[in-house]
């Protein structure tokens, strides 16, 4: 047989003649030449035997099971579960017996947090001329509806820490709500203090609904569902959209976590505000404030005269004219609240990784609903559930992560993001030092299109993932021809706003992240985690994260046109990010081209040292203070807009900054705006320091 090197020829003619003796360092190093093959081919005989994490990737792929998701779906929602309750303690309990049956270890995490309920609600609605009409504050049942004894369970309809206390004034159309809105208002002479705000969903989160209000001088505020907004075709039962009867209840708190530890984990014995100082801080509402259906909104719509509302603050076809108000109608509105201590549940479950276990890939998804919570969110814990079955068959067949893959089940996502924000205070220094990224799920299903959001180094890989994923809908297509066809190009959204358990982890401690929601969620949800935790460099690639960088530096200077402000800082920056991106794409085409020929040859710690920078870039682009005012926010790249907590803003200091200055036009608020830029400039820097591994 031939020698591991050269070919069959030059072997056959080798001199049969015996060399002369060799020197005694050379013979033991001859002798030593056998056990260095061996060796070599022992491991390169490890390698090619054991399975690459394409074959488990594509047997994750192969073991989904509809069935199994949709029996958990139907076990997590047979009864209302509202974090803090009874029922969702029930659910805690499902999931925990779920993944441990699994043989994962899994724990149950506790908090004691402020939640609040509705103790009494009353809103009655008046005229000249007419009888006054008492709202029932109520969602209708429909015929033969086979989950009307569990709907008596429900918490009535209500709005989270709005302020408790009553109102009797005369009613003003706000629209949306929004700051433009009662700005326009102001502009018509429309006077809104002492008055109840009438406004419809949609735009802005409903906590800057109440709040807007309450800041224009509003004694309370009614939230309404608009058809224009939520009724586009057949309604429930038979479609998916809400009925005129349907009310949307929700959080009004505009903060993150436990309301008692701003800034800190509430775990056993931490120091806490107390409730009343909780409950009076800005991130509260601070007025009464109510959500009613759309039925009830018309109604009282209908009563509200003075002028006619501009074209744009008009219903859908046929609803009547829509007029500012104030008054003629009068609501006289009554809200209790009870704001209490309760304890919520976080379940953990540790897939230990076996080269790295300590690198940490994170996927979250949070249990407690306001009602049975059968789209958001658990057709999102039935697919974590799902996911961790076909780990499990993984782990069967001989896989084990390279990586910790960590499950985790959140609870009081509805409140304001309070199980993730509280774990993620908890352990804030070893996730900031080991996460790879965080994975996010909250409405799995809802939907057939497929929207996803993330941090931009991790667009690539998304874009990868989804052309190895069935569409759930289209046997013959993948996942990527249904997002190309949807949008006409992969449409990534940001991770900015402040709409789900992501928050923490990116706003906060600026890890990369992502959120899925799509039918197929297991699938690529579970594929993207399988890339991250098992491929040896990880798959991230920072070339958008530079466009991004750029598009907003543009945004920027657009809007600062001959004031006295300077950009150039920020533009400075980024090309010293890019270059540092340029240098990582190098090194990354130098390691790949190694694994293709001689695996074996990689230096470990320098692909250690490579993914440590890739990891950690995302953290360099936060800043220990914080957005001005809003510290808790410590991204400066992504955050939510100061008045909205739903819209994701890129370079969220300076856009406060020049929103402040445009209004108030003083050479100091256009100082404050160059004072952002040259923060987010520092930032960038740092970012570029980090990923190029370099010391100025």
């Amino acid at each position: 047989m031939p020698p591991p090197h050269g070919d069959d020829e030059s072997y056959a003619h080798t001199p049969l003649i015996p060399p002369p003796p060799l020197p005694r360092r050379a013979t033991a190093r001859l002798h030593l030449f056998p056990l260095l093959v061996a060796a070599t081919f022992a491991a390169y005989y490890h390698l090619v035997a054991a399975p690459a994490p394409s074959y488990y990737q594509s047997l994750f792929l192969s073991l989904g099971s509809n069935d199994t998701a949709a029996a958990h779906l139907r076990a997590l929602t047979i009864r209302p579960h509202l974090a803090g309750t009874p029922a969702n303690a029930l659910a805690a309990e499902h999931v925990v017996s779920t993944l441990s049956s699994l043989s994962f270890p899994t724990r149950v995490t506790p908090y004691s947090v402020l939640l609040s309920y509705p103790v009494h609600r009353s809103l009655s609605l008046s005229a000249p001329g007419r009888a006054t009409t008492a709202f029932a504050l109520v969602q209708d049942a429909y015929p033969d509806d086979p989950s009307a004894a569990a709907s008596a369970e429900a918490v009535p309809t209500f709005l989270a820490y709005a302020a408790s206390g009553s109102a009797a004034a005369e009613v003003v159309y706000a629209n949306y709500g929004r700051t433009e809105d009662y700005a326009d208002l102001a502009s018509r002479g429309v006077n809104v203090t002492g008055k109840v705000a009438l406004a419809r969903y949609g735009k802005v989160y409903r906590g800057d609904i109440v709040k807007n209000a309450h800041e224009a001088g509003a004694a309370a505020a009614v939230i309404y569902t608009d058809a224009k907004d939520y009724a586009l075709g057949k309604t429930f039962p038979d479609g998916p959209w809400m009925p005129p009867t349907g009310v949307q209840v929700g959080s009004t708190f505009k903060g993150v976590g436990d309301p008692t530890t701003p800034l800190w984990a509430s775990s056993e014995g931490c120091e806490r505000v107390s409730v009343a100082e909780a409950m009076a801080t800005d991130d509260m509402p601070g007025i009464p404030a109510l959500p009613v259906s759309g039925r009830d909104g018309q109604e009282i719509l209908q009563l509200i005269g003075g002028d006619v509302a501009p074209e744009d603050w008009q219903g859908s076809d046929g609803a009547p004219v829509y007029r500012l108000g104030p008054g003629p109608a009068v609501l006289n509105l009554t809200y209790i609240g009870n704001e209490t201590m309760a304890t919520i549940q976080n379940v953990i479950s540790v897939i230990e990784g076996k080269e790295e276990p300590d690198r940490y890939v994170i996927l979250g998804n949070h249990r407690d609903a306001w009602t049975f919570g059968a789209a958001d969110p658990n057709s999102g814990t039935a697919t974590l559930l799902e996911l961790a079955q076909r780990l499990s068959e993984l782990q069967k067949k001989g896989w084990r992560p390279r990586r910790t893959i960590i499950l985790c089940n959140w609870d009081a996502e509805e409140y304001g993001l309070i199980g993730s924000t509280e774990w993620v205070e908890e352990n804030r220094a070893m996730l900031t030092l080991r996460t790879v990224a965080y994975l996010n799920v909250d409405i799995a299903v809802s939907s057939s299109g497929f929207d996803v959001s993330a941090t931009p180094q991790l667009d690539q890989l998304l874009k990868q993932a989804s052309k190895q994923v069935q569409n759930p809908d289209n046997g013959t297509e993948s996942l990527y021809d249904l997002w190309m066809a949807s949008d006409g190009s992969p449409l990534i959204g940001r991770l900015g706003g402040g709409g789900s358990d992501y928050s923490a982890f990116v706003q906060h401690i600026g890890i990369p992240s992502i959120d899925i929601s799509i039918g197929s969620a297991a699938s690529i949800w579970g594929l993207v985690a399988l890339k991250l935790s098992d491929e040896e460099i990880l798959p991230f690639n920072y070339s958008s994260y530079v466009a991004e960088l750029e598009n907003g530096a543009v945004d920027i200077n657009e809007r600062v046109l001959g004031m006295p402000v300077s950009v150039s800082p920020l533009h400075k920056s980024i090309k010293e990010f890019n270059r540092a991106v340029i240098k990582v794409d190098s090194e990354l085409k130098v390691l790949q081209t190694w694994k293709v020929w001689s695996p074996w040859r990689n230096n470990p710690m320098r692909v250690r040292d490579l993914n440590d920078r890739l990891m950690m870039t995302e953290r360099a682009f936060t800043d220990r203070e914080g957005l001005f005012g809003r510290p808790w926010y410590k991204h400066m790249i992504y955050a939510p807009s100061r008045y909205n907590d739903y819209g994701a803003q890129v370079y969220p200091g300076a856009d406060d900054a020049i929103q402040t200055a445009k209004r108030t036009n003083t050479s100091e608020s256009w100082q404050s705006v160059q004072h952002e830029i040259h923060r987010i400039a520092r930032v960038i820097n740092q970012a570029a320091l980090v990923l190029s591994g370099g010391l100025t």
